[in-house]
C-alpha cells in the first residue's frame, strides 16, 4: 500500500487523488465509529465514584451530628427498655 500511495502521491490526476482520498477514507472511518465511545465508561464510572463520595460525607457528617447522634440513643435506649 506503500509503493501506491507514493505513486499517487507524485501523480497530478484528480482521479489519483480521489482513489488515495477514498481508500483513506475508508481505512479511517471504521476505527472513528468503534471508538466513539471509547472511555464513556471510565468517566461515568468516576462520575458516580465522585458523588459517592460526596453522599458518604454528607452522610457521615449528618450521622455524627449531636442531634442525631441523641434521637438515635434516644430510639434505642426506648426499644431495649420495652416490656414484652
Amino acid at each position: 500500500m506503500r509503493a501506491q500511495l507514493t505513486i499517487h502521491r507524485f501523480s497530478r490526476s484528480s482521479a489519483a487523488v480521489a482513489a488515495c482520498t477514498a481508500r483513506l477514507a475508508a481505512s479511517v472511518r471504521p476505527i472513528r465509529s468503534a471508538g466513539s465511545d471509547a472511555g464513556m465508561a471510565t468517566a461515568e464510572y468516576a462520575v458516580a465514584t465522585v458523588a459517592a463520595c460526596g453522599f458518604g460525607g454528607i452522610l457521615f457528617k449528618l450521622l455524627t451530628s449531636d442531634s442525631v447522634v441523641k434521637l438515635l440513643t434516644d430510639v434505642i435506649r426506648r426499644a431495649l427498655t420495652l416490656s414484652f
